[in-house]
């Protein structure tokens, strides 16, 4: 894949048009610029519509059609939705999950473990290689798609589960005591009656299991991309599609799969991002999903596999969005974006998902539009391809800590997880143009930054903790959520003083917590605004011990504990936020943190809805965009960098000059 050319491309699926059109399919691709497609990830009963008889003649055509249209193509291996044939024969190739045996229909509804399941997935890859090996087409393979263990909870995954228990504890009596498992007879004396994750009623098991079943994701993609690299050439890629928590769009960190450790299998990290649009455009989840992406592989650029065209109906897009969304994920350091999908389906669970095409395939605003971004990505791919982000804050989010946040139960039934205090404290970031990267605990070398933000790290180690204190005392500046520190890695809550391990750095402690009522912050601290200081979710009462109290409660009772405090500890600093705030006062909350790390610069005088980012090209030279996420013409000073070009353009740009950004617009500007 060349590093100085970006990749504008559909997901097309020449097996479900209504009737024979891929010579104009190809032309009107040609005239908007596209020049890779996506094909066969979903196509199992096409290509084996019957046990061990094949079929590629759509795989042919398409495959030989687009190069002889100089038009490159990505092949997906067909394994995440599985034919009818194959669970007539087997039927435990269908996942038994919590809820009891899947039932046919929908796709992603299969045991990944199932033996007769991974031997029809090989024999079907090793055949679709075998035939397509050779074709000077292919630049890439996407394994499977947005894979995940689906639930999967058979007997034959429990008996993998109490293997992967023993080789990890070794003895039941070591997970007794592990896990608490004394609590409620739960205790395991022997092996043979370890019980299925099923019922559990313990945090730290599920949890453990969840771990394991991410487990299951890794090792299968790995072993698909094994058996696809015996196949492959020298310079084409090995992909995968990864998603996130769906909120109906893309919203937090995956659970079910751990993004790194499923990575390392992989040539390049490829994702999907799915957005608001129309008036709730922000930017905030293509950038979101952007970061994720690029920390997958440490830095390195990444490819959008699908992004929405028109997509649902609340989806289609104003005039310009279209443009401004393809820019805003090259920005971020995507080297290829590809919509979900060329055309719109006549039938079927995604009917009303539309493609860049609409049902009559007729031209249509959102496709001429695409042809514009086609254009603009040909003439500018050498300055915009392979753009090298380099940010000093990030953000350490943990799998582990996400499964055992949402096992925990606040209150006895509400239902806030991870994801709700991870977001809001990225959006904060992203509203005031500080750029993030995702470290997780796997990541070795946090050296190069100046802020980490640390999110409800409610189960570590504590050689985790113990390495955010020596962070600090280095002279880093980390900001800590609410349960943080406060059971260990098997979800035991830790019985020293709290915040486990964390409050020698942090300076404080506290024993008990509260549900947030009739409560607020005393004053206006943070200088939020009056109506701003909202507290939700959860409440620790924090008495510091070194710290010094940044706010109080405002309580008749609680009004005696801190609510956020800020300590030094050696040459650094550390922040603890005792409760969830609202997002006005968690903007101003973490803009204290930025500018207490040295990290207020220039950016950060512009703030949603004008939002900037910033990398070196390949020419080493630095280019700056700027986007306006809202309907009204915005102004602002170039204050960021030297005097440049505006490339979308032409115009010469000079430092202190005023510039003017129309509603869902951008400029690019590349310095001398």
């Amino acid at each position: 894949m060349p590093k100085n050319e970006l990749l504008y491309g559909v997901a097309y699926y020449d097996e479900y048009m209504p009737y024979d059109r891929l010579d104009k399919d190809i032309k009107m691709m040609k005239d908007a610029g596209i020049n890779v497609v996506r094909i066969a990830e979903s196509t199992w009963s096409t290509v084996e519509p019957s046990d061990n008889v094949f079929n590629f003649s759509h795989i042919d055509r398409v495959l030989n059609a687009m190069h002889k249209a100089g038009i490159k193509v990505i092949i997906g291996t067909p394994t995440y939705a599985v034919p009818a044939w194959l669970v007539k024969k087997y039927p435990d190739v269908l996942a038994t999950t919590p809820g009891g045996r899947n039932q046919y229909g929908m796709r992603q509804n299969m045991d990944i473990t199932n033996k007769d399941y991974l031997f029809h997935s090989e024999r079907v890859i090793r055949k679709i290689m075998e035939h397509v090996k050779d074709h000077p087409a292919i630049i890439g393979y996407q394994v499977d798609n947005e894979t995940k263990s689906y639930n999967t909870a058979g007997a034959n995954v429990q008996a993998q589960f109490v293997q992967y228990m023993k080789d990890k504890f070794k003895t039941t009596d070591a997970i007794n005591k592990a896990f608490g498992l004394d609590y409620w007879s739960n205790r395991i004396n022997s092996w043979e009656e370890f019980p299925s994750m099923v019922g559990t009623i313990n945090a730290g098991l599920k949890s453990e299991f969840a771990k394991f079943s991410r487990g299951l994701v890794t090792n299968f993609l790995s072993w698909q991309a094994g058996i696809v690299r015996e196949y492959s050439k020298k310079g084409q890629f090995v992909t995968q599609n990864f998603d996130f928590e769906w909120r109906n769009y893309s919203y937090g960190i995956q659970e079910s799969v751990d993004h790194f450790a499923a990575a390392k299998a992989l040539d390049v990290a490829g994702v999907d991002i799915y957005h608001p649009s129309q008036d709730h455009l922000t930017g905030a989840e293509i950038s979101f999903g952007g970061d994720v992406a690029r920390s997958m592989k440490n830095g390195q650029n990444y490819l959008v596999i699908e992004t929405e065209a028109q997509g649902f109906p609340q989806w289609v897009p104003y005039a310009g969005q279209l443009r401004q969304q393809a820019f805003s994920h090259i920005a971020s350091g995507a080297n290829m974006l590809e919509y979900w999908h060329w055309h719109s389906i006549h039938n079927s669970a995604e009917t009303y998902w539309k493609g860049l095409l609409s049902h009559d395939f007729q031209p249509n605003p959102t496709y001429n539009e695409a042809m514009t971004i086609g254009a603009d990505f040909k003439k500018l791919s050498p300055k915009l391809a392979s753009l090298k982000v380099t940010n000093k804050a990030a953000i350490l989010f943990s799998n582990e800590a996400l499964s055992a946040f949402n096992e925990f139960s606040f209150g006895w039934g509400r239902r806030e997880n991870y994801n709700d205090v991870l977001r809001p404290m990225y959006d904060a970031l992203y509203n005031m143009n500080v750029g993030v990267d995702f470290i997780d605990p796997s990541t070795q070398n946090w050296d190069n930054y100046k802020l980490i933000i640390v999110p409800a790290l409610y189960a570590a180690p504590d050689a985790l903790l113990q390495k955010l204190n020596q962070f600090v005392k280095n002279g880093g500046h980390v900001v800590y959520t609410f349960k943080s520190g406060f059971s260990d890695e098997n979800v035991t809550v830790r019985n020293t003083v709290q915040p486990g391990i964390i409050n020698e750095a942090a300076g404080i402690t506290y024993s008990q917590f509260v549900l947030p009522e009739n409560v607020s912050l005393k004053g206006d601290p943070f200088k939020a605004g009056e109506g701003n200081k909202e507290i939700k979710y959860w409440m620790e009462l924090l008495t510091p011990t070194t710290a010094k109290v940044l706010a109080s409660y405002d309580h008749p009772e609680w009004g005696k504990y801190a609510a956020v405090t800020q300590n030094s500890y050696g040459k650094g600093t550390a922040t603890y936020i005792g409760f969830m705030p609202g997002d006005a006062l968690l903007d101003k909350i973490m803009e204290g943190a930025v500018k207490e790390a040295g990290l207020w610069q220039e950016d950060q005088k512009l703030h949603f809805p004008l939002i900037t980012k910033s990398g070196k090209n390949l020419s080493g030279k630095t280019l700056r965009y700027f986007f306006n996420y809202s309907a009204q013409t915005k102004t602002f000073t170039y204050t960021q960098g030297n005097n440049g070009t505006e490339l979308l353009t032409g115009k010469k740009v000079a430092k202190n000059a005023e510039l003017n950004l129309k509603p869902w617009d951008v400029l690019i500007i590349e310095e001398n």
